[in-house]
């Protein structure tokens, strides 16, 4: 059994953001795939969110992540695109 953390986060646009953020969070995956610390980052979506699905070796390279110079920018347009907060789950397998 491994100590990962495994995050899944829903993110929902207000509708006329919802291409913009899909974009800007699809720009990321390769990069953040290169982190050292990254295992998985995948994007999938419906008619009104984005989800992520995410495998960390642990909390010190997701916060890493979160300060990444192509990371903020997505965070700091999250402020005028959402229309509710991200929902964060962080899992343990089991």
């Amino acid at each position: 059994m491994n100590n990962h953390l495994y995050v899944m986060a829903k993110i929902t646009p207000k509708i006329q953001f919802f291409e913009h953020a899909k974009s800007a969070i699809l720009d990321i995956v390769a990069p953040t795939l290169k982190e050292e610390g990254c295992r998985q980052f995948a994007v999938h979506q419906d008619d009104r969110s984005l989800y992520l699905y995410e495998e960390w070796d642990d909390q010190t390279a997701l916060d890493e992540h979160y300060s990444m110079s192509y990371v903020v920018p997505v965070f700091e347009s999250y402020k005028a695109w959402l229309e509710k907060p991200v929902e964060i789950n962080k899992l343990s397998r089991l």
